[in-house]
C-alpha cells in the first residue's frame, strides 16, 4: 500500500534535523552529540505507526544479510516483550493493551536497538523516528516556553540549556503537523482518523501494513 503522507512526514523530519544541526553549530561547545554515539539507542520507547512505516522503508533498503540479522534480534526482543505483555500480538499496537501496562516501561532496560550497527551507527539513520531526532536536546518554543526539559546528561554540563535562545524552534508547528499526518495515515490505514497508534521500534518492523487489522 502506498502512503503519500509518509513522504510528507519525512519532509517534516528533515526540518527537525535542520533545527538539531543548527543547535549543534550554535552551541558546539556545549553539545557532545556526535556521529557514532549510541548511548540513547537503548531500551524501550514508543513510536507512532507513521514512524513505523518510515522505518520499514529504510529497513527494506538494507542488504539481505543485514535484514536477516535484524530480524533475528527483533524476534528475540519480541519473545522478551511477550513475557511481560502476552496480549501484545499482531499488529503490535500498544494502545490496544490495558493503558496502565505499556505506559510503565522498565527504566533499567539497556537492550540495544535492533537497528543499531556494531559500529554504533543507526542502520536506517535517514528513516529513524521523530523521537530519535529530538533526543539529546530540550524542546523550547519560540517564546521560551519549555515543551520538554529533558536532555542528554553529556550535554550542557556548564550551562542551563533552557535559557539558550539558540535552541528555540517552532515545536508547536512541528507537532501539529505530525498529528495531521498521523491522522491522514490512520484514515488510509484503518478507515478512521486516529492520533494514538503506537508501537515499539522492534515490532515496527513486524507490522504488515497491507493486511492491517
Amino acid at each position: 500500500m502506498k502512503f503519500e503522507c509518509v513522504d510528507q512526514y519525512l519532509q517534516l523530519l528533515e526540518q527537525v534535523d535542520s533545527w538539531f544541526s543548527d543547535s549543534m553549530r550554535l552551541c558546539s561547545t556545549s553539545i557532545a552529540c556526535r556521529e557514532g554515539c549510541s548511548s540513547c539507542c537503548r531500551g524501550l520507547f514508543d513510536i507512532t505507526l507513521l514512524d513505523a512505516a518510515l522505518l520499514q522503508r529504510g529497513f527494506s533498503r538494507l542488504s539481505v544479510t543485514l535484514q536477516n540479522e535484524v530480524k533475528r534480534r527483533v524476534n528475540e526482543r519480541l519473545q522478551q516483550l511477550q513475557l511481560q505483555w502476552p496480549e501484545f500480538t499482531p499488529p503490535f499496537i500498544l494502545n490496544r493493551l490495558p493503558h496502565d501496562q505499556w505506559l510503565h516501561m522498565p527504566e533499567n532496560d539497556l537492550t540495544p536497538c535492533p537497528l543499531l550497527g556494531d559500529d554504533g551507527r543507526c542502520m536506517v539513520y535517514e528513516h529513524r523516528p521523530l523521537t530519535c531526532r529530538l533526543h539529546g536536546l530540550p524542546q523550547i518554543g519560540m517564546q521560551g516556553d519549555v515543551l520538554c526539559d529533558s536532555y542528554c546528561t553529556l550535554n550542557f554540563q556548564n550551562c542551563d540549556p533552557l535559557s539558550l535562545v539558540e535552541l528555540r524552534a517552532d515545536f508547536d508547528q512541528f507537532f501539529q503537523r505530525e498529528v495531521e499526518l498521523l491522522s491522514q495515515f490512520s484514515q488510509q490505514l484503518t478507515g478512521r482518523s486516529q492520533t494514538e497508534l503506537d508501537t515499539f521500534i522492534p515490532t515496527a518492523l513486524l507490522i504488515d501494513f497491507d493486511r492491517f487489522a
